[in-house]
């Protein structure tokens, strides 16, 4: 579809869930524009670890039949981790007990059992193979198959929805939707991660210590992700010096060898936190259909199919 060309559809969001609604719309064979604030590499997604899980996504119960909904798609995207970003990796789910997974994941996810003392010496953890997405890769791949797809994608930022012409508007902005909407009810929870060289960790670990502070490591092609961070009603996205040596300290201390890993690059990310996804129909005042699917918290990547699938099946009835 060339610029300037009507469009029955307007994704509005450059993300992980309006590139994926995209995607599903335009594979329908629905005339689709995206139009996104920043290049993909430039979004909050963009700074997201990437391990399959849903994290701080309300409601629970409609996050996790997203999320196994997800699951389908990036099990087959695995098959070509080097065109995809996708691939499935093994690792723990520190402080978590296996009952309280297998009641929702068990039946979707062979070889999830308890973990030993030697993978998590720090109490009870659930050794899980789960989808591992590389958002450097999986980003640009989406934009490259939305566009395959008879899509086009426009560099534009949105001060009022009542501006966009399209006669199905889909609202993917994320914490965007704060003033756009607007919905204070949608707000930040500051995440910060430091790259590190890889010191030859092959299986990811989640944790969280008595105090509560996160700590997690990610291997991803050519360095270790390492976080985090989840920090409330915090707008600030410059790295925190002190807080990335806190990320470090905490990492090191569930594997030593990370402690001497070489520094590559320090990220800060805004999760779009809000007491429940909205994820609905309604209208513009001009009549105008309008798809609401923001405020995905942590669990962007994790829920992104199933709310792109229900999106999309709301802006076609």
């Amino acid at each position: 579809m060339e610029s300037g060309l009507p469009c029955d559809v307007l994704v509005i969001g450059g993300g992980v869930v309006g590139l994926t609604t995209a995607v599903v719309l335009a594979e329908r064979g629905v005339r689709v524009r995206l139009w996104a604030r920043d290049p993909v590499e430039r979004t909050a997604s963009a700074v997201a670890g990437g391990l399959w899980w849903p994290y701080r996504v309300e409601p629970v119960a409609s996050a996790r039949r997203w999320a196994l909904r997800s699951l389908d798609v990036y099990e087959a995207m695995a098959a070509r981790p080097e065109t995809t970003g996708v691939r499935m990796a093994e690792g723990v789910l520190g402080d978590t007990v296996l009952d309280d997974v297998g009641s929702w994941a068990a039946a979707r996810l062979p070889g999830l059992r308890r973990a030993t003392a030697g993978e998590y010496p720090a109490g009870p953890g659930v050794w899980a193979r789960l989808p591992l997405i590389d958002m450097s890769a999986h980003l640009p791949w989406l934009r490259e198959r939305f566009l395959a797809a008879g899509g086009a994608v426009e560099a534009r930022t949105v001060a009022d929805l009542a501006e966009t012409g399209a006669p199905v508007v889909v609202n993917c902005t994320g914490l965007g939707a704060r003033e756009l909407v607007p919905d204070p009810a949608v707000r930040p929870v500051r995440g910060q991660l430091v790259v590190v060289e890889n010191p030859g960790i092959r299986t990811w670990m989640v944790s969280t210590g008595a105090d509560g502070a996160l700590a997690y490591f990610l291997p991803q092609p050519g360095r270790l992700v390492l976080g985090g961070t989840a920090d409330e009603d915090a707008w600030s996205t410059e790295p925190d010096p002190a807080v990335a040596e806190a990320i470090v300290r905490r990492c090191a201390a569930l594997r030593p060898e990370i402690a001497g890993a070489r520094v590559l690059e320090h990220r800060v990310g805004l999760r779009p936190a809000r007491g429940a996804v909205r994820l609905e129909r309604t209208a513009l005042p001009d009549g105008r259909v309008l798809i609401h699917n923001y405020g995905h918290g942590g669990g962007g990547v994790t829920v992104a199919w199933g709310c792109a699938q229900e999106a999309a099946a709301l802006a076609t009835r």
